[in-house]
């Protein structure tokens, strides 16, 4: 007996982190507005399972909600006119806080990652309530959110769009203001990789026939 009870309490504390991991309810109102919360406060919410993405192994996480879900949560023209207010409001050209988001969560707005950065813009809970971002798995508000804090990060360098973006992934305490980048693999890898989606995005701008809007016209420093 004593035998069993003690298999009992180490196959719990096996099963404990994945408990402990940030856990997703919805529901669904009469008008079809999704509704997210990590505390519900009825029995309207029903939690939502959470699942690794095949694009960055062991880091972001996806609701495994229903296919209408999966399919809108993916298409980043949908987010196109939150990343425009929330650009222009801070005077930062729209196609880099696309770049932010494509390589934080590749447009999955119920992204959650392995350290609880949460949505589009990848906030975590303490930066989104800083902000005050009551929902981050809404794409208006953490858009918004993150791209105010992005922009707090350029002020803070001076305008330098490499540094703020080291900031953005390690955290304004590991980057020093006036550079190099620091040594952490994961954040070059990271600001490679938004600078390059950045490019991508001007270049099909370009060829598309659109307007460009230079990043130094918008990007200011209070």
């Amino acid at each position: 007996m004593k035998k069993q009870f003690l298999f009992t309490i180490t196959f719990i504390l096996c099963l404990l982190p994945v408990v402990l991991e940030a856990q997703i309810y919805m529901y669904e109102d009469e008008n079809g507005v999704r509704h997210y919360t990590n505390v519900p406060s009825s029995k309207k919410y029903k939690p939502v399972q959470l699942g690794r993405l095949n694009y960055s192994p062991g880091k972001r996480y996806e609701s495994t909600g229903d296919r209408r879900t999966r399919r809108s949560m993916r298409i980043p023209a949908s987010y196109d006119s939150y990343i425009k207010r929330a650009a222009f409001t801070n005077k930062i050209d729209p196609l880099l806080i696309k770049a932010i988001i494509k390589a934080e969560s590749n447009f999955n707005q119920y992204a959650v990652s392995s350290m609880g950065a949460q949505g589009l813009m990848q906030l975590m809970p303490g930066t989104a309530r800083d902000l005050r971002v009551r929902n981050p798995f809404d794409p208006g508000q953490n858009i918004n959110g993150g791209t105010r804090y992005f922009k707090n990060l350029l002020n803070t360098y001076d305008g330098d769009i490499a540094l703020s973006l080291a900031a953005y992934n390690a955290g304004p305490g590991r980057v020093s203001k006036n550079g190099p980048l620091p040594k952490i693999k994961e954040t070059r890898e990271y600001v490679r990789r938004v600078m390059q989606n950045y490019q991508s995005y001007q270049q099909n701008t370009r060829t598309a026939g659109s307007k460009n809007i230079k990043v130094r016209k918008l990007v200011t420093i209070n």
